[in-house]
């Protein structure tokens, strides 16, 4: 099977470079139309300009490929409305989200000013929901729409010196839990991709060696692949150097207490609570509130 994107409009974010970069020259390749846009700042975030986002189309065109850049920061509402009316204006359509622009401010939280933690939550969260919505009633009366989330493995597990990071990407995988129920019934699908790659935001943090095994082109066959028409929806896939994996949160199944249960009691039961054989992974919010009913009707543990 070849996937394919003949006649498919594709909105690639943060595309000047990177990752984004070779998601929009893959997708282009393979017949899609796209746009790539890119604010052209600071890994920080500050600055900007066009250059960048007008050589990668510059590179999709020689390539035989269609393309246009967009300036537009994905935390700026007019820019947004702005990135979608001129797409709608020149092809009719988007098919594709993938929303990849991202910046970096990196401190440990008490050195940490609230400045840089809203920065990073307006560009990874808000740069993410912003596009989002714009095309969310498009994607639904066209009864198509695939959306590409980036999250971290700061997000899933952590990482020293990156809470503000760390809380923007987890609440993307939130934010597309919910965004892939409701966008079923109208088939839009919704994924993440938790990806390593050496980019500019990493390239300072590992040595050349590594950065050469991390290349952002490793990661692209699975994004390609989580846009297709035959996506999955609600994943969570991670990335590295040609390794793809799948990440889930899952639960235990617990124990009752009973209803006189105390602090103490779940102090001594701690290893039964925490004990993860057998644990699962729900698809939304209700599977869980109806474990906890099912388990109301065991024999209590305690009291």
């Amino acid at each position: 099977m070849t996937i394919d994107f003949k006649g498919k409009v594709a909105i690639v974010t943060g595309a000047g470079g990177g990752l984004g970069r070779c998601h929009a020259i893959e997708l282009a390749k393979r017949g899609a139309k796209v746009v790539v846009n890119d604010l052209g700042g600071a890994v920080d975030g500050t600055g900007g300009n066009s250059a960048a986002a007008e050589a990668v189309v510059a590179e999709i065109k020689a390539a035989g490929g269609m393309a246009m850049a967009n300036g537009a920061s994905v935390s700026d509402d007019a820019g947004v409305d702005h990135l979608v009316k001129q797409t709608m204006d020149a092809w009719g359509r988007v098919d594709i989200l993938i929303a990849n622009a991202g910046i970096l401010r990196d401190k440990s939280f008490s050195k940490m000013e609230m400045k840089d933690f809203d920065a990073v939550m307006a560009v990874h969260l808000m740069g993410t929901v912003k596009p989002c919505k714009a095309l969310w009633e498009t994607f639904k009366k066209q009864q198509y729409g695939r959306i590409v989330v980036t999250t971290s493995s700061t997000g899933l597990y952590g990482n020293f010196g990156q809470t503000n990071y760390g809380a923007a990407k987890l609440s993307l995988v939130g934010f597309m839990n919910t965004l892939k129920l409701e966008g079923a019934k109208d088939n839009i699908k919704v994924n993440a991709i938790c990806p390593v790659a050496g980019t500019r935001m990493t390239e300072n943090l590992m040595p050349p060696n590594v950065l050469a095994l991390l290349k952002p082109e490793y990661v692209t066959p699975g994004v390609v692949y989580l846009v297709s028409e035959d996506a999955p929806t609600g994943v969570i896939l991670t990335a590295a150097a040609g390794v793809f994996a799948a990440a889930q949160l899952v639960e235990t199944d617990g124990i009752n207490l009973g209803h006189n249960a105390t602090a103490d009691d779940v102090a001594a039961n701690w290893a039964k609570i925490s004990d993860f054989t057998g644990a699962k992974h729900y698809s939304q919010g209700g599977e869980q509130s109806a474990k906890f009913f099912a388990r109301v009707n065991d024999k209590p543990v305690v009291g």
